[in-house]
């Protein structure tokens, strides 16, 4: 488990450090980015209903606040370790920038097995923590959300805990991802999906018209994963006539008609169950086996679930036009380049997942301005926020592409190989927190002058 959560953030750091060799970016300012601004470790004692006192570890990792305050999810699961925390820290520094919202990135999460406590025991470890990080965030310093195994309520509570250990006073900025009677902002529930959503619409009338156009029949999609992002996007697809959503899966077994997966149904088999089941499904659904369904002939794949699912061993049996990826990591760098080389985009998940917090950033605004949108304008908000990000993330690829300096980079440095749509919302996102830095940077640290 451990070689694995290096490997991830090592990943992480070698984006960085291929996004400031395309971009010319001062090697100051990836040295700056390359450690985390903050690192939480600290004890989170919960007296079980045992009576017996245990302490689990817990952590909260801010990378870089260049932008803004930090901003990133809470995760309570056994996998959960500083060098995990650390990695989705990184990302999600990237990912704000990427979406060009005023935060920088950060993680936290509690090292635990949720499904093995009582609900009591639950609320007492979320106060635990919520008190342990409770001089660490902020409205205007490191505002956490939902992320695995965490949810409303549990935001909930480590707001209170907040409130209590600042005065009594009322801090609805402190969290988003809260209950909407609690201030939190219509819309969020579904928001990654829709992000996405809205990002594949954008797609289809602009930059790959040819392979999103539907002349041939419907646009085939393949879903790997279905959770909360997984069940709506599926759902999002399925209503939209021009798609057919021919597979999902869960982390057990998946659900294939090549005529189209019933996705009411399986979400309705998932929430009675606990798992999807094909002969529940019907409709003539036959079974699948998951990583089966990565390598399905399909127009469109969105990995939905965990990190390096498509890796250097399957990537030359994917069959995809076009990958979109919802999970953080589903695509292994060796595996991105090699797709790349074959024509087939994927875009990357900074871009693609960036939804959910693009509307914590609107529940934020929300909760420091006294406002209340509507679902309706949350959504319409959202969708200009993507549409505007993906357009800028385009035209950037294209001018590398096009650049003297981009094509002799490609060339020359085996290692860098194809140009990507990944390598452009690094570019991207690196420009602007570099920006951020060197204006706040002092004026000795940064002497010499940036070539980007």
């Amino acid at each position: 488990m451990e070689a694995e959560q290096d490997s991830r953030l090592k990943d992480a750091l070698g984006n960085l450090h291929r996004a400031g060799k395309i971009a010319h970016v001062d090697p100051e300012v990836l040295k700056v980015l390359s450690s985390p601004k903050e690192s939480l470790i600290t004890a989170v004692p919960v007296r079980m209903d045992s009576g017996k006192l245990e302490v689990f570890r817990g952590y909260r990792v801010r990378w870089n606040d260049a932008r803004g305050p930090t901003k990133g999810g809470i995760r309570f699961h056994p996998s959960v370790c500083l060098d995990e925390v650390s990695a989705l820290a990184f990302w999600m520094t990237f990912k704000c920038a990427v979406a060009d919202i005023p935060f920088g990135g950060a993680k936290g999460g509690v090292a635990c097995n949720p499904r093995q406590l009582s609900p009591s025991e639950l609320e007492r470890l979320s106060r635990s923590y919520g008190r342990s990080i409770s001089l660490v965030i902020g409205p205007d310093r490191d505002i956490p959300a939902p992320d695995v195994y965490t949810n409303t309520r549990i935001m909930g509570w480590i707001m209170e805990e907040y409130e209590h250990t600042h005065g009594g006073i009322r801090q609805p900025a402190v969290i988003t991802g809260k209950a909407v009677a609690q201030g939190g902002s219509p819309g969020r529930d579904d928001a990654t999906a829709r992000g996405a959503y809205y990002l594949i619409k954008e797609m289809e009338t602009s930059t790959h018209r040819e392979l999103l156009s539907g002349a041939n029949g419907p646009i085939t999609v393949a879903i790997h994963g279905f959770g909360n992002a997984g069940q709506h996007i599926a759902r999002f697809l399925a209503h939209d006539r021009k798609y057919r959503v021919v597979a999902v899966c869960d982390s057990r077994t998946g659900v294939f008609c090549r005529e189209g997966v019933d996705v009411d149904r399986c979400v309705e088999v998932k929430a009675e169950t606990g798992a999807l089941d094909a002969e529940r499904v019907g409709h003539g659904a036959t079974s699948l086996e998951p990583t089966a369904l990565l390598l399905l002939s399909v127009d469109l794949l969105v990995p939905a679930a965990i990190e390096n699912v498509i890796h250097s061993e399957n990537v030359g049996q994917i069959k995809a036009r076009l990958i979109v990826e919802l999970a953080n990591g589903p695509v292994s760098p060796e595996a991105d380049r090699a797709l790349a080389s074959r024509n087939v985009d994927v875009i990357p998940d900074i871009l693609a997942n960036s939804g959910g917090v693009i509307v914590s950033y609107y529940e934020w605004v929300q909760s420091r301005t006294g406002q209340w949108w509507s679902a309706e304008q949350v959504h319409e908000r959202l969708q200009a926020k993507m549409v505007h990000a993906y357009r800028a993330l385009f035209e950037l690829l294209q001018r590398i592409r096009a650049s003297p300096t981009g094509t002799a980079s490609a060339e020359t440095d085996g290692a860098l190989g194809a140009l990507t749509f990944r390598d452009a919302a690094y570019v991207l996102s690196l420009q602007r927190i570099a920006a951020a830095i060197q204006a706040t940077g002092g004026s000795a640290f940064f002497e010499k002058r940036s070539h980007m």
